[in-house]
């Protein structure tokens, strides 16, 4: 007479649910973001927004909440040129006139949106010697009303392009006169006015060369392409020792007699 084995009983473990919790509560609030950042542009400019409107997240577990044995606090991101790998999030602030990186931080998230609140507190910390931050550049990645909210809150005052600009405009489009100011607009709608004038146009263009060189050489010439450790705190703190290197790299060319 056969005998049988012990039940198994299949589950997930803890760390995958978490995981997928997680990824719900992060996506859901970027989805909340969407919905936001859609109706802010439809204030903004009068029309309804183009596109479908953004789906709301799955929730459960997803292919994409495994865990990675080797580093459990690390996350499966998209990377530019398509397809995906183990990831961090690597955050820099660069000052426009020195090329200096002035805060700095790693995130487990691939969304920018919420990274600029953060990043926002990080410069408010700077010691009062190294000046006031007056302007603040960012891509389309980090648009949301409330990160526009958060630089005013801060003072700052946001340039953060709130759509993808074409890559060739025509020479009626790039010399085109301002439109006349809103009348008492939103902190977007006036953000928004302000990228189309000349002076926001100009101070806009510094965008790409200013964080792009320094992310490149970074790469390029410093030779740092992937963290060696493992775990946030310790690619943090990695992180913080690339740019620091990159900031006594930058002082030796600003300052080559000193």
């Amino acid at each position: 007479m056969a005998r049988r084995g012990p039940r198994l009983v299949l589950g997930l473990d803890p760390r995958i649910e978490a995981r997928a919790k997680e990824r719900f509560e992060r996506e859901q609030a970027e989805h909340q973001a969407k919905l936001a950042e859609r109706a802010a542009k439809a204030a903004a400019t009068g029309k309804k927004p183009s596109g479908r409107p953004p789906q709301p997240p799955v929730e459960g577990p997803l292919p994409t909440d495994q865990i990675n044995l080797t580093d459990e606090e690390s996350r499966i991101m998209p990377v530019a040129g398509g397809g995906f790998e183990q990831c961090y999030n690597a955050q820099a602030v660069v000052a426009a006139g020195s090329l200096l990186v002035v805060a700095a931080d790693v995130v487990q998230a691939a969304n920018d949106k919420q990274q600029l609140a953060p990043m926002v507190e990080h410069l408010k910390a700077l010691p009062e010697e190294l000046g006031k931050v007056e302007t603040l550049l960012a891509d389309n990645g980090y648009f949301s009303a409330a990160n526009v909210a958060a630089c005013a809150a801060a003072n700052m005052e946001p340039l953060i392009a709130t759509g993808r600009e074409p890559h060739h405009p025509s020479l009626t489009e790039r010399f085109a006169a301002a439109p006349a100011a809103p009348q008492d607009p939103t902190p977007v709608q006036a953000m928004a006015h302000r990228l189309k004038t000349p002076d926001g146009k100009k101070l806009y263009a510094l965008r790409k060369q200013v964080p792009e060189p320094v992310f490149g050489i970074i790469k390029s010439v410093l030779g740092f392409r992937q963290f060696l450790l493992r775990g946030l705190d310790r690619v943090r703190g990695e992180w913080r020792l690339v740019t620091m290197a990159w900031n006594m790299k930058r002082m030796f060319a600003l300052c080559p007699s000193a």
